[in-house]
């Protein structure tokens, strides 16, 4: 059996607004218990009563100052992972454009890689070859010469 949606609403009648706090008290601490428990961290519930002066604190007022220390001392530590949203997406932002910048230049590279075996099967360059390119191309000859290297290195070291 389902229970009924519970309207979020103050609750005018006091002795009915009473018996809830009660009841959602109770089920508070029992689930902040059963955290700690499962969870196996630290935790407090410190619930103001507003029917009397009384302040519920659980498990007990040591144990919740200690975790309340903890709490405070940690988050003076890890004040730099503490991010807002916008900082957050900054953060992200930067990132992207990193990896975007990172992806161009391998595309280009590999763009550059088969122009220059289109032209080594032709044995001919085109007219439209810019100076820049040409830099690129020795750019990437001398990269290809340097791997070329190392593996022939890597392969005598086997040997």
């Amino acid at each position: 059996m389902t229970r009924k949606k519970v309207k979020l609403a103050f609750i005018s009648d006091d002795s009915a607004r009473k018996a809830t706090y009660k009841k959602r008290k109770k089920g508070i601490i029992k689930k902040v218990s059963e955290l700690t428990i499962l969870c196996g961290i630290p935790a407090c519930a410190i619930i103001s009563n507003p029917f009397d002066s009384k302040t519920e604190v659980w498990p007990d007022l040591d144990g919740a100052k200690q975790v309340i220390e903890r709490y405070q001392s940690s988050s003076v530590i890890d004040g730099t992972k503490n991010v807002n949203q916008e900082s957050f997406l900054l953060q992200r932002i930067t990132k992207a454009r990193e990896h975007l910048k990172k992806l161009r230049n391998e595309n280009r590279e590999k763009e550059m890689s088969i122009r220059m075996m289109e032209y080594m099967e032709k044995k001919d360059l085109p007219d439209d070859v810019s100076v820049s390119d040409l830099k690129e191309f020795e750019k990437l000859i001398e990269k290809n010469v340097k791997e070329i290297d190392n593996k022939i290195v890597a392969l005598g070291e086997l040997d």
